[in-house]
């Protein structure tokens, strides 16, 4: 029996996800292209989106030179940071 690699990655996800769920921590998922970078912060369920922040936002891309470098990554590191501060949330599991 020959798994694909997708089929790999999605078990891979799915035991890791459901890890997270049993912890009850909010999971954080970062996707980054080439030009832009997005992270979201979603409820321990999955249910719903608690906090998001990318760089396609104006208000975080006008101090920025670039959207798809380190510089941007920090950025967006402190603006999903204070987000999920303001709605309670402390800790949070990174989901790959």
């Amino acid at each position: 029996m020959n798994i694909s690699k997708k089929q790999r990655r999605t078990r891979r996800a799915i035991k890791t996800r459901a890890k997270i769920r049993v912890s009850g921590t909010p999971r954080l998922t970062v996707h980054r292209t080439p030009r832009h970078i997005y992270a979201q912060l979603f409820a321990a369920d999955g249910s719903r989106v608690l906090a998001a922040a990318s760089t396609v936002q104006k208000a975080l891309v006008k101090d920025l030179k670039y959207t798809g470098n380190v510089e941007a990554a920090r950025a967006i590191g402190r603006a999903i940071a204070e987000r999920a501060k303001a709605v309670g949330v402390a800790r949070a599991a990174f989901d790959r």
